[in-house]
């Protein structure tokens, strides 16, 4: 039975499209998909969440597709340019020539590997414990029941709707990227079902951007009694890189070179290594100014080390700022939440996802509109259980406002 403090505010005629969305049996949907263990890296088990959530979403009407993850590579720890194996990808497309047009992303994968521990879930009270309750299956499961409970209003003519379910958006989305700007295209708003900002319902606002980087030395060998300094240490010049890395931190940028691969035995000079480094920017320009000062350092070092660098990886998720049309789309959502009776704000975070990627497209986007909860990625990973409701309702009552009144206003 639908709680009744969830439309205590008047809500008109919309009252039975939210009730319906509420009420969907989104926890047993729950429930079976976090059975299954699907890490971004456990092909089997997407595939078995890819069949599951095509045939849930299946009540839905247009076309339904699986799409293969672009070609994208890793660097083994040998400095090798592998091919990374992805899962696929789903993309449903809705009423294409409706005059509103909306995108709707969630991600099937989980931070947790096949051979995790943390495979079952335990329900106290309103807490859900288990693995992806938060993060994010539990806000694709409050996605589906918004857009079946539109889909049986009769506003629902007025829009269309493609949505993403990507299968790598833990490890920064490298092989839906492209299908992300692709759906993004022609849209006028976006909403990702990440898990909120925090447990009480708040959104993210602003985020940097994340650039993931594997920078490979090869320098040259020797005998470290005989003749060490016929070699060049690729470990010392990737240790040397990393420091003047660090040294860019400041203000709009964090740099963390977070491992080194590579060395040998004691009495060898070693020619191969590999620094891994992750960097976030809170805007484009501190972006670029990253691009330019990693590639000054670079060459610095290889010049002064004579070593040869090679640098793999880039800024997969832009940052996102907030400009007015995202302003706006963000007061809407909090207006349709006052109207159920949640205080919904917005908050900058740290954090990056599939909005990055889509704001970069010039979309606006909300990219929290998921279940509260939190801990996630980690084993103490929780969904905080009557948000499942709250939020389906939210969603819901956004769509009927949107098909109404159109988007709103940039102030």
């Amino acid at each position: 039975m639908t709680d009744e403090h969830i439309f205590s505010a008047d809500i008109g005629l919309d009252r039975a499209v939210v009730e319906a969305a509420s009420a969907a049996p989104m926890l047993d949907q729950l429930l079976q998909w976090s059975a299954v263990n699907s890490g971004s890296r456990n092909l089997a088990g997407l595939a078995t969440t890819a069949s599951v959530l095509t045939d849930a979403f299946s009540v839905l009407p247009g076309d339904m597709q699986l799409r293969p993850a672009a070609e994208v590579t890793s660097i083994a720890l040998d400095g090798r340019e592998d091919a990374l194996d992805l899962g696929d990808n789903i993309l449903l497309t809705v009423r294409p020539d409706a005059p509103l047009q909306l995108l709707f992303t969630g991600h099937m994968d989980t931070v947790f590997p096949a051979e995790s521990s943390f495979q079952h879930c335990r329900r106290d009270g309103d807490l859900l414990n288990g693995p992806g309750v938060a993060d994010m299956k539990g806000g694709i499961a409050v996605m589906l029941a918004a857009l079946r409970a539109f889909e049986a209003s009769p506003l629902h003519p007025r829009i269309g709707y493609q949505v993403v379910l990507n299968s790598d958006e833990e490890i920064g989305s490298p092989g839906s990227a492209p299908l992300l700007r692709e759906a993004a295209r022609g849209k006028q708003a976006a909403f990702t079902y990440e898990p909120s900002a925090l447990p009480d319902g708040t959104l993210a606002g602003a985020r940097p951007g994340s650039g993931n980087f594997s920078i490979i030395v090869t320098g040259r060998s020797a005998h470290a009694g005989r003749n060490p300094r016929d070699g060049r240490n690729a470990v010392l010049a990737a240790a040397d890189i990393a420091l003047r890395l660090e040294q860019l931190a400041g203000e709009g940028l964090s740099a963390n070179p977070a491992r080194i691969d590579g060395g040998g035995p004691n009495n060898v000079v070693p020619d191969h290594a590999i620094l891994r480094v992750n960097m976030r920017p809170a805007s484009a320009d501190r972006q670029k100014m990253a691009e330019t000062a990693m590639q000054a350092i670079l060459a610095s070092v290889a010049q002064a080390r004579e070593v040869a660098i090679h640098l793999h990886g880039d800024f997969g998720r832009p940052p996102k700022t907030l400009d007015r049309q995202a302003l706006a789309l963000l007061n809407l959502v909090s207006d349709c939440g006052r109207k159920l009776s949640q205080q919904i704000g917005w908050r900058d975070t740290g954090g990056v996802c599939d909005g990055n990627n889509i704001a970069a497209c010039g979309v606006p986007v909300v990219d929290t509109m998921g279940v509260r909860g939190g801990s996630i990625h980690s084993p103490d990973e929780y969904l905080i259980v009557p948000s499942l409701g709250e939020r389906a309702a939210l969603t819901a009552l956004l769509l009927c406002t949107l098909a109404r009144q159109g988007m709103p206003r940039a102030a």
